[in-house]
């Protein structure tokens, strides 16, 4: 057999709803398929197995298989399902269900597996208007969650024709470190969802859930992010034009 002809390890199937992924991947077996390619840290794509049945596969990273970062503390895994918790609760939903998992190579995040048109990315759909209300949710929540590195490649067109933001372990530090390719819609006001999503999280405070996994001084910030957005009205701007991340892809 030609390496064309191999079977792929990507499975398509049809979307899950929110509450079924969260079983899904709460309590399927995991089955490690093998690592992913161009990740800094341990990736592993998994099959979550349930009876005779896998009804989805999962994106695996243990915190065995993180390397160590001088800007951030380890368990970047618990950042990856910090980021789920706030898209949740900022009502916007482009962070694909992610939970604490132990899986074959100890504890870390586990996030449903979205098939996506991958040759697709932010670069290559922003002349496509339909995208635009997506990516001004992203851009606004990599704002609040101060996320570090928003490459092109990590906002994928699914399957489901829905824009899912993926890779979110560098956010939430204390510190403004925003590095983003999302800049195009910068100036602009915020549109009515975008508000509500940050009213919504001023009223409510941060979670419990995500709260519990980050330190005092990153509970604040997230507030005060969300406050200097909503008090500015406005998409955030780059002068600098330093707040890019490499590659940029």
């Amino acid at each position: 057999m030609t390496d064309d002809e191999a079977e792929s390890p990507f499975r398509s199937r049809g979307p899950l709803d929110t509450p079924t992924a969260l079983t899904i991947l709460a309590e399927g077996e995991i089955d490690v398929l093998g690592q992913m390619p161009y990740s800094s840290n341990a990736t592993f794509l998994v099959d979550l197995v349930v009876g005779d049945d896998i009804p989805a596969q999962a994106i695996y990273k243990p915190e065995r298989g993180e390397q160590p970062l001088w800007d951030f503390p380890p368990r970047l895994w618990t950042r990856e399902v910090g980021a789920w918790e706030l898209s949740e609760q900022l009502g916007w939903g482009h962070v694909p269900p992610t939970v604490e998992r132990d899986g074959p190579l100890g504890t870390g995040s586990l996030q449903l597996f979205v098939p996506a048109m991958f040759e697709q990315h932010y670069f290559t759909m922003l002349d496509d208007d339909r995208r635009h209300d997506a990516f001004r949710e992203i851009c606004a929540f990599d704002f609040v969650a101060n996320n570090t590195d928003r490459k092109s490649g990590h906002v994928l067109l699914g399957e489901d024709d829905e824009i899912h933001a993926i890779d979110n372990g560098l956010s939430f530090h204390a510190e403004f470190k925003l590095r983003t390719v999302i800049w195009d819609f910068a100036g602009e006001f915020l549109p009515a969802n975008v508000t509500a999503g940050l009213e919504k999280l001023l009223d409510e405070g941060v979670t419990p859930a995500l709260a519990d996994r980050l330190d005092t001084f990153e509970n604040d910030a997230i507030r005060t992010r969300a406050r200097a957005l909503l008090q500015s009205g406005v998409f955030p701007d780059d002068p600098t034009g330093r707040r890019w991340p490499w590659p940029m892809v």
